[in-house]
C-alpha cells in the first residue's frame, strides 16, 4: 500500500477498529438528544454517532468508538480524513485570507484548480473551468451553459440518475422519496430516459443504448435537447455499471445531433476509480465533467470543467457565486491533486478492488441473498434480493447496515429500490482494515 499516512506522523487516530460502548453511546445519545430539539427532522442521519475526531479510514465517535469508514463521508473524504498536506495548506491559506470574491479580485488558487482540472479530465482539447460549491450547483450550471450554448431548453437524464436535491436537480433525479416527494412543482425540459442496467434488463451496451436513444427521439426529438447529463457509474442509483458500449453509444449520438454530452462524475471522480475519472473506463470524453466530493478533501468545491467554446457561450457576469472557488477550498484542492499525483494514488483503487471485490464475491457464493457484485476500483456494491429472484430485498439491507454499525463498520445504502449496499473507503485504508471489514460483514450475512 502506498504510504497515504506517513506525511503525518503524530496520527492523532490509530488505525483500528474499536467498540467500547453501545452504538450509539451515552455521549451520542445526549447530543442526539439536542439535536431533535433543534434540527429539523428532515435532516436526517443514517447513524446517530456524532463523530468527534477521524484519521485515515478511521472514525472516532464522541464516546471514543473508532469505525472503519466504509463510507467515506459519501465519497467525499477520497484519501483519507485529515491528510496532512491537505490540513497544511488549508490552514496555510486561512492564515493568508479566507475570502475575496472571485468575480470582483481574483486569486491564483482558483485558476491552478482549473489548470489542473483541464490537465487531468479526458480529452486533449481546450478547457475552461468554473468553480462553485457543491455537486448540485455544478449540475445547475452545466445545464445553464448547455442551454446558452445550444439555444436549445430539453435536459434528458438517465432512469436511476441521482444529481442533487435543488429544484432543477431533484427533476434530474429519479428516486421520489426521500430526495422528492412533497417538494414541486419541479423544473420543466427534464426527460427521463431508460438506462442501461445489466444485472436487470440483461441487455448489450448498444441494445441498451438503442433503446435510450429511441426513446428520446421519439418522446422529446433530439433538435429541442440542450444536454444529457449521465452518471458514468450511478451513485445513489445502486453503483450501477452500464454494459460495454452503452456510454460511447450516446456520446455518438450526442455529437452527431449537437447535444452536449454531460458526465456528472461528482461521486466517480478523482481517483475513486484507480483513474481520475471513471469516463476513462469506458472510453468517453465528455463535453462537460461535473466534480464535487473528492476533490478537496472534505472542504466544500466543485467544478464544472469543459470545452473552451461552450464554457465560454455565456456573457460576462452571467455565471458566478459568493462562495465559488473559495481560497480555502481551493488550496486544499490543489493539494489533493497533488497528492494523488506525487503518490501514486490511481493504483490504490485497483489494490482496493483486489481485496474488496474477491471477499463481496466470496460472500456472495454462500448468501443467495446477494444478487449482485459490481463496480470498478474504491466503488464497489452489492445488490441484495429475495433468494431465487430479482426482487429487491432492502429489510435485508437495513439490517446488515446495522449490524455493521453495531460491530465498528459504517456501511452506506444506496439503490432506486433501497436493496443496495455500498462501498466507498478511502484510499488511505489499509489490507488488514479492508479485510476486517469483510469479516464484520460476513457475520452481518450470517446474522440473517
Amino acid at each position: 500500500m502506498t504510504d497515504i499516512l506517513s506525511a503525518r506522523a503524530d496520527a492523532p487516530v490509530s488505525q483500528q477498529r474499536r467498540i467500547l460502548t453501545a452504538i450509539p453511546g451515552p455521549k451520542s445519545t445526549e447530543l442526539q438528544k439536542r439535536r431533535l430539539a433543534s434540527v429539523p427532522s428532515g435532516v436526517g442521519s443514517a447513524l446517530p454517532v456524532y463523530v468527534e475526531r477521524a484519521h485515515g479510514a478511521i472514525v472516532v465517535d464522541v464516546d471514543g468508538n473508532q469505525f472503519i469508514d466504509l463510507g467515506s463521508g459519501i465519497g467525499v473524504m477520497t484519501i483519507g480524513h485529515t491528510n496532512a498536506a491537505v490540513v497544511a495548506a488549508a490552514t496555510a491559506q486561512l492564515a493568508e485570507f479566507t475570502h475575496a470574491m472571485f468575480t470582483i479580485t481574483p486569486y491564483e488558487n482558483y485558476v491552478r484548480v482549473a489548470e489542473l482540472l483541464a490537465e487531468h479530465t479526458p480529452g486533449a482539447h481546450a478547457k475552461k473551468t468554473m468553480l462553485i460549491n457543491s455537486g448540485a450547483e455544478a449540475v445547475e450550471n452545466a445545464v445553464k451553459i448547455a442551454r446558452k450554448h445550444t439555444g436549445r431548453n430539453g435536459v434528458a437524464v438517465l432512469d436511476h440518475a441521482y444529481h442533487g436535491r435543488t429544484n432543477l436537480t431533484m427533476a434530474m433525479t429519479f428516486k421520489a422519496m426521500p430526495y422528492k416527494s412533497g417538494f414541486g412543482p419541479f423544473a420543466s425540459d427534464v426527460h427521463h430516459a431508460p438506462n442501461s442496467y445489466p444485472f436487470r434488463d440483461g441487455l448489450s451496451g448498444p441494445d441498451a443504448a438503442a433503446r435510450t436513444i429511441s426513446y428520446l427521439e421519439k418522446k422529446v426529438g433530439a433538435s429541442d435537447l440542450a444536454c444529457l447529463v449521465v452518471e458514468p457509474i450511478q451513485g445513489e442509483g445502486g453503483f450501477v455499471v452500464p454494459a460495454d458500449g452503452y456510454l460511447p453509444a450516446l456520446q455518438e449520438w450526442c455529437n452527431a445531433n449537437g447535444i452536449v454530452f454531460i458526465a456528472d462524475e461528482i461521486q466517480s471522480g478523482m481517483a475513486r476509480t484507480g483513474a481520475w475519472f471513471a469516463s476513462e473506463h469506458f472510453g468517453i470524453v465528455p463535453d462537460m465533467l461535473l466534480s464535487a466530493k473528492g476533490i478537496a478533501g472534505g472542504l466544500p468545491i466543485a467544478g464544472v470543467t469543459g470545452r473552451a467554446e461552450i464554457m465560454d457561450s455565456p456573457h460576462a457576469g452571467g455565471l458566478g457565486g459568493t462562495f465559488g472557488g473559495n481560497p480555502v477550498a481551493a488550496a486544499a484542492a490543489v493539494a489533493v491533486f497533488d497528492e494523488i499525483e506525487s503518490r501514486g494514488l490511481l493504483a490504490e483503487g485497483a489494490r482496493i478492488e483486489g481485496i474488496l471485490k474477491p471477499g463481496l464475491l466470496e460472500l456472495k457464493s454462500r448468501y443467495d441473498v446477494i444478487g449482485d457484485v459490481r463496480g470498478i476500483g474504491a466503488m464497489l456494491a452489492i445488490e441484495l434480493v429475495r433468494p431465487g429472484t430479482l426482487d429487491p430485498n432492502p429489510a435485508a439491507v437495513s439490517a446488515i447496515a446495522t449490524f455493521a454499525a453495531q460491530h465498528g463498520v459504517i456501511i452506506l445504502t444506496a439503490g432506486t429500490l433501497g436493496n443496495v449496499l455500498r462501498f466507498l473507503p478511502s484510499l488511505a485504508i489499509s489490507d488488514e482494515l479492508l479485510r476486517e471489514a469483510l469479516e464484520v460483514l460476513g457475520d452481518a450475512f450470517a446474522s440473517l
